[in-house]
């Protein structure tokens, strides 16, 4: 019977227990489910900005892709097998650098065969010229004897056919020698081709062949390598035909990188191709821009996020560029271009300005006249609000 009489206060302070500690998690999930966010509720009220001093910056961006300003591909002017590198990828060289060498054995051979030929029409030659001479004074006598009679007008006719015979023959062995010497540079030509040297200062970026790999240039000049000079970069953009027509030679650029840590590289505008490339039906232009890159930190390839800059202007009013109504074009002016806005006079109350600016971008204009700093500007399109949920307080989650 005291047993019976101990266990209801037990089991009444374990029932308290538990409702305490619901409470407590009640409280703990209102207190963070419940309490509005501070950007949250500054978005409810943000359908008005002060109008203050800053920096804008009014720019075109475009996708591009680094590559060197100076560079050559290094190919083969002879076909035959590919004997020794002398260099591999990332070696710098000097112009003049022996770089490859193909087997230059059948060039040899031939600058060999062309040479004996040249001895032996030489040879013929001297022996011709010895003809000639023959033929001269066996004319020359049958003229003298012809004269007495000593020798019939045939046998005179016939020697100076001779002599007119043998400088003939001399005439085709030199011309024959001729062609062989001429043969004879385009063989030592083609077998200097065999040694491969470096045709400019530059870094080895790129190789395409292997030793001992056959290179066939009968249809194409095969490629072994490129040279480089990576102290001096070109970064090649492809930029929109909407946006091509503000761009032009001497413009100030910017561009990042992946990975660059905020790093902006800064150049001018060189060169804009006027061939466009037209990609999935979107026409885009080639533009160039050139860069130092003395300390090696871009390389061939990469990505750039590139800015021409069409204009900047330091610590001047700005506003946001949903803060502008209506376009006023006749009442442009050389202070800049018009538009109407709301100015807040009261809390509740607004009246119509024209303004008129300069720079602008995707989210702030340059105010140039009709505003002053401090002065609050009605927003056009205030941020959006979730139909589902109109008090703008985030919702419990559901369990």
């Amino acid at each position: 019977m005291q047993a019976n009489l101990v266990k209801p206060p037990r089991t009444r302070f374990w029932i308290v227990g538990l409702l305490i500690a619901v409470l407590l998690i009640g409280a703990v999930s209102w207190f963070y489910f419940s309490k509005p966010d501070e950007s949250e509720l500054s978005a409810l009220d943000d359908s008005a900005a002060t109008v203050a001093y800053g920096d804008i910056e009014e720019n075109v961006t475009a996708q591009g892709k680094l590559e060197p300003k100076e560079f050559v591909d290094v190919g083969a002017q002879v076909t035959g097998q590919l004997q020794k590198l002398h260099v591999e990828i990332g070696d710098v060289v000097k112009a003049g650098e022996l770089l490859a060498e193909i087997d230059p054995r059948i060039y040899a051979a031939r600058v060999n065969a062309d040479e004996a030929r040249i001895n032996t029409l030489k040879a013929q030659l001297v022996e011709q010229e010895a003809q000639i001479l023959f033929a001269s004074r066996q004319y020359a006598r049958n003229q003298l004897m012809y004269r007495t009679k000593a020798v019939s007008q045939e046998a005179l006719q016939s020697s100076e056919t001779n002599i007119k015979a043998a400088r003939a023959k001399a005439d085709s062995i030199r011309a024959q020698l001729k062609e062989v010497q001429s043969t004879l540079a385009g063989d030592r030509t083609n077998l200097g081709y065999t040694k491969i040297f470096a045709p400019m200062d530059g870094t080895v970026v790129q190789q395409s062949a292997r030793a001992g790999q056959t290179l066939n240039a009968n249809q194409q000049t095969p490629t072994i390598m490129q040279l480089a000079k990576l102290d001096k970069m070109t970064v090649r953009s492809q930029t929109a035909e909407a946006d091509i027509m503000r761009i032009t030679p001497g413009l100030p650029v910017y561009f990042t990188t992946l990975g660059s840590e905020k790093r902006r590289w800064r150049g001018t505008v060189r060169q804009v191709l006027p061939t466009p490339e037209v990609v999935n039906n979107v026409v885009l232009y080639n533009v160039l821009v050139d860069v130092d890159n003395a300390d090696r930190q871009l390389m061939s390839g990469m990505s750039a996020q590139v800015f021409f800059v069409l204009g900047e202007a330091k610590h001047v009013p700005i506003i946001p560029i949903t803060a502008l109504s209506k376009r006023l074009p006749e009442q442009d002016n050389e202070k800049g271009t018009a538009y109407r806005v709301k100015v807040l006079v009261t809390e509740t109350e607004d009246q119509e300005r024209t303004i008129h600016i300069g720079l602008q971008n995707r989210r702030f204009v340059e105010v140039r006249e009709g505003v002053k700093e401090g002065e609050r500007v009605k927003l056009s399109l205030p941020p959006k609000k979730n139909n589902s949920n109109p008090s703008g307080y985030p919702r419990m989650p559901r369990l």
